[in-house]
């Protein structure tokens, strides 16, 4: 988060005041925010989710697109200061793995590092398709690797706009067509597949692009707020068009940065929820915050797969944010949502 200057920033004391909120228990936000929550379409922003967002408009200018070098630099401070670290436990290991223009960097976090044909998750982070990498989403992935007891591998994908649309795609493709063949001691039979945000979509555009070339599917699919739908036509894109950490000023400059002027938004590849190819899928398990343009999202692609006769299970969370799972140490629902997840995993992948 790159800080204000000028003279609409907030004094020091001021912003030390929205710091500390942040970070203090959820009783003492509620009772200091009593009258003052933010509602939604009848969802009640969580209080831990208000001072956070109070804090992240304190310090970056609503309305102001930041430069790609302060929007990279934003998420890694985001995660430094509000994620926890990587459990421990957890070990980490660097991997090459296959991508469509070369191998790229992974990170492979196990807890039991001596057993390794166990299951395995396929993380692909988030941060719009131009941000984020191993790093910001490090203590995610090993949380979820601690709970679900399960290897995890993310993957550190080809970033926009270095690299526009298909390249993201493509990598993840090209990555996890080898972990199915056995790379990096996976069991093919026991392998998943999940991400947020910018990664949920790459998560929901590789069900596509698996189901429309017939090649073998994962047993379990986890999108985390994901962004299916580039019409961004839904009603909570423009009821939370100033949402808190990702307004649709935000999503707009992502897609410009993403997408190149003759990429088509309704190729499956960049909506996946209009992908023919639904009712081949494996289960899901979505996960969906109440105060984040993507709400809508996240339901639609749900209802979606259900009409084709996928199994989904929705993980909701009227009052949170965006990226809720990445301020775990700020917000303790996304400590609740992270749980979630790993004991679905568990079922899904024995």
């Amino acid at each position: 988060m790159s800080r204000i200057k000028g003279p609409g920033a907030p004094g020091k004391a001021a912003l030390m005041v929205k710091l500390a909120l942040a970070h203090a228990p959820e009783a003492v936000v509620a009772l200091a925010l009593s009258g003052r929550r933010k509602q939604v379409d009848g969802r009640l922003m969580d209080p831990k989710a208000q001072a956070l967002g109070d804090l992240f408009n304190a310090v970056r200018v609503p309305g102001v697109i930041p430069t790609l070098e302060e929007s990279r630099k934003s998420l890694h401070i985001l995660a430094s200061k509000f994620d926890r670290p990587n459990p421990p436990g957890v070990t980490r290991q660097a991997l090459t793995l296959p991508g469509a223009a070369g191998d790229l960097p992974a990170r492979l976090y196990d807890t039991r590092p001596q057993d390794p044909k166990r299951a395995t998750l396929l993380y692909l982070h988030g941060g719009g398709w131009v941000q984020g990498d191993l790093d910001t989403h490090d203590g995610l992935c090993g949380q979820i690797a601690l709970e679900a007891d399960i290897r995890v591998i993310a993957l550190d994908y080809r970033l926009a706009p270095e690299n526009p649309f298909p390249a993201a795609p493509d990598d993840v493709l090209a990555a996890y067509r080898a972990l199915s063949a056995g790379a990096a001691g996976v069991d093919p039979g026991r392998l998943a597949v999940g991400g947020d945000s910018a990664g949920g979509n790459l998560t929901a555009v590789l069900m596509h692009d698996l189901a429309a070339a017939g090649l073998p599917m994962p047993r379990a699919q986890l999108l985390i707020y994901p962004a299916v739908d580039a019409a961004m036509t839904t009603r909570s894109m423009e009821a939370l068009k100033d949402a808190f950490v990702l307004p649709r000023d935000r999503i707009e400059w992502y897609m410009d940065q993403y997408l190149t002027p003759d990429s088509d938004r309704t190729d499956p590849r960049v909506s996946p929820i209009l992908s023919p190819h639904l009712s081949a899928q494996p289960p899901a398990h979505i996960i969906v915050a109440g105060q984040d343009p993507l709400w809508d999202d996240g339901h639609d692609h749900a209802k979606a797969l259900d009409a084709a006769g996928v199994q989904v299970e929705v993980a909701q969370f009227p009052g949170q944010i965006h990226a809720f799972l990445s301020a775990r140490r700020a917000i303790p629902q996304g400590g609740q949502a992270v749980t979630g997840a790993a004991k679905w995993l568990k079922r899904q992948l024995g």
